[in-house]
């Protein structure tokens, strides 16, 4: 964008040589359909003679808007009108820029009624700038603007207005406008300097060099009123659940009524980097066959899309659903928080489901998310909550989620399977088999008999744990912590299996299926517990970040103990190899063979050495273990635990 300058005669002229052009047709010579693009940065018309310059006169011409102060996504009107009343113009072009560097054209037009009006793409962005649409003589032109939702700051309008042929005058101002938030109440409007009534314009300028102009020191703004009226003039939901009362909503929602008209509001939590905030009308609480209401900020602006989600493939689908039967009434898109306010029909209908908005009860589902698809929004990876009964939407009320038992025993039943229950039944898989030496439970040595009672009771959990999360979500979710899981519970449900065709302990393959059968448990211990370190960061488990260092300090732990355990093995080992070499030493008599082989016997019938080292390590890991499960569990039962101690 280059700067034209009125104090520097000679090269003005120039330029206004080199780029002038007609913006007036038919009687007046103008080009009938407006000003071409290529004139965006100058609004210089473009005459083919290259012989006129706009007039340095004061324009007769003047910007008038219906106010000083905007919201961020609101509407003004855009007056251009001549004084003397009665003054005609035929062509013109009008946009709005920033008063301060890099002074870049901001807003968008909207289309007029009567077509009188064609709309510009300037700068690669869409509908911008407009101009005339057709040639004919006009006393008045008045366009609504749209202010942008992702600025603050002073706008000024610069128009360039052609009476005829000859005489036209560029970059004729406004007076500044104000956009502000769209919730700070109480801005003083900014003063107007001439009467709107008796323009007094300034000289013909380019449109980038705004006129001198002080602004006040406005109103301070309020910090955060959307949750103003919860409960009283209007049904606020949000989550993570109980976050209206305590203002932390990370997805926002609420609901006026008034009538027939209904109205809702949503906004994205601080900080959560959302692509997009969706409200969904639901009649069971679950995702499929609900009526959704989308904020997606798209290309500096936010849009308003209506979808239905289906029930397969479970995705919300913009395509079956009127554009129509929602409007968006404002918007914005600032620091990265996306609001909207959008007003829904009273009935919609969508693929023979008629949502009656008046008559039926609907439970709220806010959900937000990062990433967004083609033709829909994508997983709601920040956050997701439906209410916990339908309601009646003009029946202003507190509202709770629905019920996390089933997410909340999934958890704890997973980590007593992995964490607790695994853990300890591989310590006694692999060091206590020559301990307890001749006492048995149900016919079985103690090792056994505790290896198979931990691990069927690990199996239970796992699968029972594995059912309640499907009933909860009806559907495949597909992320680290779900596939890591999921071939947990499939190793998990082989490795019984596979027990009850164990080779005979003579049998040649029977070191095979022991090394088969270590290998599957061990992968499982380790994906499971990969997969209660990616749960972590799921949005709807809502566990804090740092339950990561209690993972953490179990695998240290869990790792420690069995370096000690191994250790001890290894001295037991040798110790014992020492006792068979006694018998070995020195001449053997038939007699002395004879006691070798009642010793050796005697040998297999005890305890292997370090026995009380065993046992008693065993007692602290238990006793450490259980802490470890019930610290986690709790995390997992009360969460979000910050909510209850805070």
């Amino acid at each position: 964008m280059k700067c034209l300058k009125m104090s520097s005669t000679t090269t003005t002229t120039m330029a206004l040589v080199a780029l002038a052009a007609l913006l007036i047709a038919a009687t007046v010579h103008s080009l009938p359909q407006g000003a071409p693009e290529h004139v965006c940065d100058t609004m210089l018309p473009f005459h083919s003679s290259g012989r006129d310059l706009p007039q340095n006169s004061v324009s007769p011409f003047g910007i008038e808007t219906s106010t000083s102060v905007v919201g961020q996504g609101q509407t003004l009107r855009v007056d251009i009108t001549g004084v003397p009343a009665g003054l005609t113009f035929g062509g013109f072009m009008i946009q709005a820029r920033n008063r301060n560097p890099p002074h870049q054209i901001v807003g968008q037009f909207s289309p007029s009624r009567d077509g009188t009006i064609k709309l510009m793409n300037c700068e690669n962005s869409v509908n911008n700038s407009a101009t005339h649409s057709n040639a004919g003589n006009k006393p008045q032109v008045s366009l609504d603007w749209q202010s942008p939702v992702d600025f603050l700051g002073q706008v000024v309008f610069n128009a360039t207005v052609a009476e005829s042929y000859h005489n036209f005058w560029v970059g004729i101002p406004s007076n500044p406008v104000q956009v502000v938030r769209r919730d700070a109440p109480g801005l003083a409007p900014l003063p107007t300097t001439n009467p709107p009534t008796n323009f007094n314009f300034a000289s013909t300028r380019a449109p980038y060099v705004p006129p001198s102009y002080v602004v006040p020191n406005a109103s301070p703004l309020v910090e955060d009123s959307f949750y103003d009226g919860c409960g009283q003039t209007k049904t606020c939901f949000g989550f993570p659940d109980g976050c209206v009362a305590s203002k932390s909503c990370n997805g926002l929602s609420a609901v006026t009524v008034r009538g027939d008209i209904f109205e809702f509001e949503l906004r994205s939590g601080k900080g959560s980097d959302a692509a997009y905030v969706a409200l969904g009308l639901s009649h069971d609480a679950k995702m499929g066959e609900d009526l959704a209401t989308e904020c997606v900020p798209e290309n500096g602006r936010v849009n308003l899309y209506s979808s239905y989600t289906a029930n397969n493939p479970f995705a919300a689908v913009r395509g079956s659903v009127s554009q129509n039967s929602a409007r968006l009434l404002n918007a914005s898109f600032v620091d990265g928080v996306i609001y909207c306010k959008v007003q829904r029909d009273v009935v919609t209908t969508v693929e023979g489901r008629t949502f009656d908005l008046k008559n039926g009860a609907y439970h709220l589902l806010i959900a937000t998310g990062k990433t967004l698809k083609d033709n829909s929004v994508g997983y709601h990876d920040i956050g997701r909550l439906p209410s916990a009964q339908p309601i009646n939407l003009a029946v202003v009320q507190d509202l709770s989620g629905s019920s996390m038992l089933l997410v909340r025993l999934h958890g704890a039943f997973m980590i007593a399977a992995w964490i607790g229950t695994t853990s300890l039944g591989i310590i006694f898989a692999r060091y206590f088999k020559q301990t307890w030496v001749g006492s048995q439970t149900c016919g079985k040595d103690q090792w056994f008999a505790w290896h198979r009672m931990l691990m069927v009771t690990t199996w239970t959990l796992t699968v029972v744990a594995y059912i309640l999360i499907w009933v909860e979500l009806k559907r495949a979710v597909w992320h680290a912590h779900s596939i890591t899981g999921l071939i947990t519970v499939i190793l998990c449900f082989i490795q019984p299996i596979g027990a009850l065709f164990r080779p005979g302990p003579n049998d040649k393959s029977r070191p095979y299926f022991n090394w088969g059968h270590w290998l599957g448990g061990n992968l499982a211990h380790i994906l499971a517990i990969v997969a209660i370190f990616f749960s972590v960061k799921l949005p709807k488990a809502e566990l804090p970040e740092w339950m990561d260092w209690i993972l953490v300090g179990f695998v240290v732990f869990h790792v420690l103990v069995h370096l000690i355990f191994s250790v001890s093995s290894i001295a037991s080992d040798r110790e014992q190899s020492q006792r068979v070499n006694t018998f070995q030493m020195g001449e053997v008599s038939h007699h002395h063979q004879h006691a070798m082989r009642n010793g050796m016997s005697m040998e297999r019938k005890m305890d292997a050495p370090y026995g009380g080292l065993r046992k008693g390590l065993l007692g602290v890991y238990t006793i450490v273990l259980a802490l470890f499960v019930v610290v986690l569990i709790l995390l997992v039962v009360l969460a979000p635990i910050e909510k209850v101690f805070g």
